[in-house]
């Protein structure tokens, strides 16, 4: 099978289409400029399409059995990992994820459906005391109905199997529109899996569309109930108001501003260790996740130690061609990314920063870059930077490093590098932030653990019973076996 020939397309009611929208998104190779495919739009008139069919085939699925549910998700976990290495080529050449990176994706994607699988039997319903001896309060727990599910770049294949396997297996019907960036990997691909693994046709529907062909009809539309949603918080900001508008819930991942700090009492080993994590945390797929260290704070007591060696390790790393082994870089995601992160460079500089790793720009490849000494007023301390340039900064103390952690209406994740586990506890508990990690990167998501933001990083929570309660609604049914008393 070629993903990019065979999958290239609209996905509705159990039929792969053609969109019927004037214009293609192409779909390229980020690191060599290929096309890999080309994609015509969908439109309103599909929107409405793909939501019919789930609402309709949404009604039967509801009240299938969840162990029918789960052995769907079982044949999509088995076919997922038997796919794997194509599925890690697809990844590489549609993202520009590295071969590490892609493998890595694969297999959370895979933990995830186990995960998944698990839910299908977690909902439980609850008998609730009455105030009447004769009455009885029953709390069901039943599937929202549908949900619309709009996944982004950096993990396609992760990213949009972790909301669309819980909800369907949670009961639920899905309409996907993935990134176009990766519409392949974020979209038709994960349609194959499940029509390969048996689920019946119109609970799952893939819409390769841009908000210049349909507006705000994905979210507007009548039939969706929730919205998962991952990306920019300006996006995410939008979609937040015309879902509340419409009395909709949304799970929101949006962006991040994270920190990595590092305390006083590391030995020499402890900040060896503290530079390898903070290299990972800002440098992982290009620094294209919303959880990489953006800031590294250091006590100055350590920042010459930390940033020779910080400096050395960054200049190791290779950029350049993700599909060779020893590549630690691969291109951004496009020229306009590219493009961006030199500007912000240029910023930087201009605003009084100094480079002490100024890396190149050569077509979409982006070589890491380290800045030091920008001003405390600077934008860009407070901003998301969404590719491979680090900044440092020392503190004097740890309610400095409290303050500056904090400094930014971003709140998504973070980490904490100390001798003592109790005191980065401490530490991590004042961090305003939806997730925080002891002596580890900021890169971290596990599907047993609620994962999400605090103010502009998002809203709600994924992940466990955080997805139960995401893609699933409580009915309270009450039987009264006696009579009751009307008081009139």
């Amino acid at each position: 099978m070629s993903f990019f020939t065979d999958l290239a397309h609209q996905y509705i009611d159990g039929e792969w289409r053609t969109g019927s929208g004037s214009w293609d998104i192409i779909d390229f190779n980020p690191y060599n400029g290929e096309k890999l495919a080309s994609i015509t739009v969908a439109t309103v008139a599909e929107v409405d399409a793909a939501y019919r069919a789930a609402e309709r085939a949404q009604k039967s699925w509801g009240t299938t059995s969840p162990y029918a549910r789960r052995q769907v998700i079982e044949r999509a976990l088995r076919i997922t990992e038997e796919r794997a290495d194509e599925i890690v080529e697809a990844i590489i050449d549609e993202l520009g994820g590295t071969r590490i990176k892609a493998q890595q994706e694969v297999h959370c994607a895979a933990d995830f459906l186990r995960e998944a699988m698990q839910l299908a039997m977690r909902p439980e319903g609850e008998i609730v005391p009455a105030r009447e001896e004769t009455r009885e309060n029953r709390v069901y727990r039943l599937p929202v109905g549908v949900v619309a599910v709009i996944s982004p770049f950096n993990f396609p294949f992760l990213l949009t199997l972790k909301s669309v396997a819980p909800a369907l297996a949670l009961g639920n019907a899905v309409v996907l529109k993935p990134n176009q960036n990766t519409p392949v990997v974020g979209g038709g691909l994960i349609a194959k899996i499940f029509e390969d693994a048996g689920l019946p046709p119109g609970l799952l529907n893939v819409l390769v569309t841009d908000i210049a062909e349909i507006g705000d009809a994905l979210i507007e539309h009548p039939v969706p109930k929730v919205i998962s949603f991952s990306g920019s918080d300006r996006v995410g900001r939008h979609v937040a108001s015309v879902t509340a508008s419409h009395l909709k819930r949304s799970i929101l991942e949006l962006s991040g501003n994270s920190a990595l700090v590092v305390l006083d009492d590391l030995d020499d080993e402890g900040l060896d260790y503290a530079v390898d994590a903070a290299v990972f945390s800002r440098y992982v797929y290009q620094g294209q996740v919303p959880m990489a260290a953006n800031r590294i704070l250091v006590d100055r007591s350590l920042e010459p130690e930390f940033t020779e060696k910080f400096v050395a390790r960054v200049r190791e790393l290779n950029t350049g061609d993700p599909r060779d082994p020893d590549t630690h870089i691969g291109p951004v995601i496009n020229d306009f990314q590219a493009e961006a992160l030199g500007g912000l460079v240029d910023q930087a500089l201009a605003e009084g920063a100094t480079a002490l790793v100024e890396g190149r720009t050569i077509g979409n490849l982006v070589e890491p870059t380290v800045l030091t000494g920008l001003p405390a007023d600077s934008p860009l301390l407070r901003q998301e930077i969404f590719g491979p340039v680090a900044l440092l900064i020392p503190f004097d103390g740890e309610d400095e490093a409290v303050r500056i952690a904090n400094d930014t209406p971003y709140g998504l994740s973070g980490a904490v590098h100390t001798a003592d586990a109790e005191r980065g506890v401490n530490f991590a508990r004042r961090i305003d932030t939806g997730m925080m990690h002891v002596n580890d990167t900021t890169v971290r998501d596990e599907p047993l653990v609620a994962f999400g933001g605090e103010k502009q990083s998002g809203l709600g929570r994924l992940n466990g019973e955080s997805t139960v309660d995401a893609f699933t609604t409580r009915k309270w049914v009450s039987v009264q076996h006696g009579r009751s008393r009307f008081s009139l």
